[in-house]
């Protein structure tokens, strides 16, 4: 009896805990019905906000840089990236051992070091374990990965896109081309220069799971940069390059420490404008690995360098004696004085000067280049002869004012806005504190600085009739695939002198080559003209000099410049030897039937 009561007590608790249970249970679905119908995309969102979600970046590519002809001088190369998905490689036992051995065997990545990152981060879809991994071994690793049936269990690695800056040509034009650092930002030359150019707009892959557990991709395109087209001929370049090498070589071992030269210096110039055919400096560097001090430096200098000594030593190694160092220009810049005395009546040309081997001025007794007295000279022999007696009679005509005035209306002093980095304006005197003796040195090129980009742009308005033109390096912007976006012509800055005067001039700098100190670079059949020039460095009498030579071809009408400067030579006496006209007539003598340019005779 009372085990039937105990059973129908039973009965009756559980049916009241079922209907119990149904009443909640129901109640509950009210309650998610009434929130989806509400706020239902609010918790949708934030559902899928905690979902697995990529977002990586795709690489654009930087745009090449060309010489004139298209030929590249700088270029992006495909390589890969190896990306670990530690999610997916943890997703199953069976996945880890194989991939491991494939990461090792193809890459060479060691088993403990993606363990670390396994175990550092296993939550993480995205892990870069190794980059630059070629074409050839991406393609070893994908036959593995695609292979499926023999491979099923290689999971959770693949391959990025990336690129890597390349330079074909290595050392060639380097100071003019720059190098690339942390992917791609432009270091110095062209490549900082035209950075914005050249680097494009990474694209984006984006993946995200669903509120079914279906896992969504899209992609955004990068936009990849745009290619550079340089004024500068790789030929003639590399015909420059040798030769700048060739002396170095020569003379590294001379009387002084630090190679061949301080610093050597060519530019090849369009007279007609301004477009630079090739720009070479020394010391250069390799610019597929440009902070290599091992050419130029023991293994015992370099370990006894801290860290600060050796960015020194690349920022010298890196700079572009061309555009960025100021230097004493000499007897370069005596047909600067002797043009505008010319142009401004000054002088008529039928002027007689008397050279007897120096000349008092301010107290201070200036002598002629190797204390020579040349006497009797016609205006065009003091030229021939680079008479610094002659150019402080020329001076003293053209008084304080016009000096300074030459200056600035031939561009010293001031920037020409190369489209290059790191341009310097060099250092001049001004009507207030120029006194007798800097007004007379000035005539002949010293106690003021300029830059070899200066020089030459200048020298080049003295042969072309007057018209001075922007020096620049590149001539074209094109999309990657050839298509032209931005010519960048020619543009005539100032007019000079008249072009009766250049006439005049150029016969002067005709008898520099055939009669005059620039004999060595008269080269049999053309009609070359030019100036040496050699310039004493400060502090003075310390037997340091800066050799140059300017020269031009044809001479009715100029259609090359030639400008070479060697500073601090490494031989015997640094004063005498015309080696940079020898360098500059061996360069002429190699490039001019290149350029079309016709013998004469």
């Amino acid at each position: 009896m009372k085990k039937r009561i105990f059973e129908k007590f039973m009965k009756k608790k559980l049916a009241i805990l079922f209907v119990s249970i149904l009443l909640v249970f129901l109640i509950l679905v009210g309650v998610i019905s009434k929130i989806n119908a509400s706020d239902g995309d609010k918790y949708k969102k934030i559902v899928l906000d905690n979902q697995e979600f990529s977002n990586q970046p795709i690489a654009f590519k930087r745009g090449d840089i060309l010489d004139r002809n298209g030929t590249r001088i700088a270029t992006s190369e495909r390589v890969y990236n190896v990306i670990l998905d530690a999610k997916v490689l943890l997703g199953k036992e069976e996945y880890k051992e194989p991939t491991l051995e494939v990461l090792e065997k193809i890459f060479e990545i060691p088993k403990e070091e993606v363990e670390e990152k396994l175990e550092a981060n296993p939550g993480s879809s995205y892990q870069i374990l190794k980059k630059d991994i070629s074409y050839e071994v991406a393609t070893q690793f994908n036959e593995i990965v695609d292979d499926t049936e023999n491979n099923p269990y290689v999971k959770g690695v693949w391959l990025e896109d990336d690129y890597i800056r390349s330079y074909p040509y290595n050392t060639l034009a380097c100071g003019t081309i720059g190098f690339v650092v942390d992917g791609n930002v432009g270091s110095n030359g062209i490549e900082a220069y035209y950075n914005d150019v050249l680097n494009g707009i990474n694209g984006r892959r984006y993946g995200y799971q669903d509120e079914e557990a279906t896992f969504n991709r899209t992609m955004k395109e990068p936009i990849n940069g745009k290619n550079v087209v340089t004024t500068i001929d790789v030929q003639i370049q590399s015909i420059v390059d040798k030769y700048v090498r060739d002396f170095n070589e020569a003379n590294k071992d001379g009387p002084n420490e630090g190679g061949g030269s301080k610093n050597t210096g060519v530019i090849v110039m369009n007279p007609q404008n301004g477009e630079i055919l090739a720009m070479s400096t020394y010391p250069s560097y390799d610019l597929n690995n440009p902070r290599d001090l091992s050419s130029y430096y023991t293994e015992e200098e370099l370990q006894g360098m801290d860290e600060e000594e050796k960015t020194t030593k690349l920022n010298g190694l890196w700079n572009n004696f061309c555009v960025n160092t100021p230097f004493e220009p000499g007897s370069t810049f005596k047909p600067f004085p002797i043009a505008v005395a010319l142009d401004k009546g000054v002088l008529s040309g039928d002027e007689i000067f008397h050279c007897s081997g120096s000349l008092n001025v301010g107290g201070f007794n200036i002598t002629c280049y190797g204390g020579t007295a040349h006497g009797t000279e016609t205006l065009k022999q003091v030229m021939e002869n680079s008479c610094n007696v002659g150019l402080m009679q020329i001076a003293k005509k053209l008084e304080r004012e016009n000096m300074v005035s030459i200056q600035e209306q031939f561009g010293f002093g001031e920037f020409n806005n190369i489209d290059l980095p790191g341009e310097e304006q060099g250092l001049l005197y001004t009507v207030d504190n120029m006194d007798d003796a800097t007004l007379a040195t000035n005539g002949f090129g010293q106690n003021f600085t300029v830059t070899m980009n200066q020089l030459a742009s200048g020298f080049c308005s003295l042969i072309n009739g007057g018209d001075y033109y922007k020096p620049h390096v590149v001539k074209q912007i094109q999309n990657e695939d050839g298509t032209v976006t931005e010519n960048i012509e020619p543009i005539l800055l100032k007019k000079t002198i008249s072009k009766e005067t250049s006439e005049l001039v150029k016969d002067y700098l005709r008898g520099v080559v055939t009669d005059g100190t620039g004999k060595a670079a008269n080269i049999e059949g053309y009609d070359i003209g030019g100036k040496t020039g050699t310039a004493e460095k400060l502090p003075r009498g310390n037997g340091k000099h800066v050799q140059s030579f300017i020269g031009y071809a044809p001479q009715d009408n100029p259609e090359v410049l030639v400008y070479v400067v060697i500073d601090e030579p490494n031989v015997g006496s640094q004063s005498s030897g015309g080696y940079a006209t020898i360098m500059a007539g061996q360069i002429m003598e190699e490039i001019f039937p290149y350029l079309g340019i016709q013998r004469t005779h």
